[in-house]
């Protein structure tokens, strides 16, 4: 089995800066494509950023340069630093992998986590 478990997500004000994390675990074979996106309510989930697997990154236009993505492949973990933090940014924040795992040998899988609450108020 093959979880991905998202952490790092609160209240923060306006300005401020938040660092969430996404840690895969279970029988993990090789991960692929790692990425982050955001479902505000009432509304679409979005893509915020990805990772490959050798490093190249893609981001949203409207984040660039406030959101940074990046990986720790020993850790089986992708970060998403948030600065300047808006109140539109207010999104629950969905880690997705692509995932080669001994439970499906040979098939790369998607996976997502539970989501974690980024709350932007004053």
């Amino acid at each position: 089995q093959v979880q991905l478990v998202e952490s790092g997500g609160g209240l923060v004000q306006p300005g401020g800066s938040l660092r969430l994390s996404c840690a895969a675990s279970g029988s993990i074979l090789s991960l692929g494509t790692m990425a982050w996106y955001r479902q505000a309510r009432g509304k679409q989930r979005e893509l915020v950023a990805h990772i490959t697997s050798g490093g190249s990154t893609n981001y949203v236009d409207s984040l660039k340069g406030r959101f940074t993505i990046s990986r720790d492949n020993a850790k089986n973990t992708v970060y998403l630093q948030a600065n300047s933090l808006k109140p539109e940014d207010t999104a629950v924040y969905y880690c997705n992998a692509v995932i080669w795992s001994a439970v499906r040998p040979g098939i790369p899988t998607e996976y997502w986590g539970q989501g974690t609450q980024v709350t932007v108020s004053s």
